[in-house]
């Protein structure tokens, strides 16, 4: 039988395999959607390609950091895994209302939560 310790560590480990997925899936998402977007299309359009590259590569950063296993320590992995969720969640809203912009946003939004789950999962484990 599984110990509890050793549930929380496939949980950690399943949760850190999620996120880093979802990042690596927001990269590719956010970094099309900023390239399709018109660089002299007006504020409304810069800011939206602003938000795509940031987040494209925050989430690069993000699953990087998640991909190298022990190399990062925890405070490290958290503070990463916390900005990546506040620019997912930026950029979800910078998308909200672009046509063609939905499957991005919906992207920034499973990032998030991916995030947010891994987060749950230092949390408890610290405990």
């Amino acid at each position: 039988m599984t110990t509890a310790s050793e549930q929380e560590l496939y949980r950690y480990l399943e949760d850190r395999f999620g996120c880093a997925q979802a990042c690596a899936e927001c990269s590719r998402a956010c970094a099309v959607r900023a390239g399709l977007v018109d660089p002299g299309g007006g504020t409304s359009q810069e800011l939206v390609r602003r938000k795509g590259v940031i987040c494209a590569e925050v989430c690069d950063a993000t699953s990087g950091v998640l991909s190298e296993g022990n190399q990062a320590d925890e405070e490290t992995v958290r503070v990463q895994v916390e900005w990546c969720l506040q620019v997912c969640l930026e950029g979800a809203y910078a998308f909200d209302g672009h046509p063609g912009a939905e499957r991005t946003a919906e992207a920034c939004r499973t990032c998030a939560q991916a995030c947010t789950d891994f987060l749950g999962t230092l949390t408890s484990s610290t405990r």
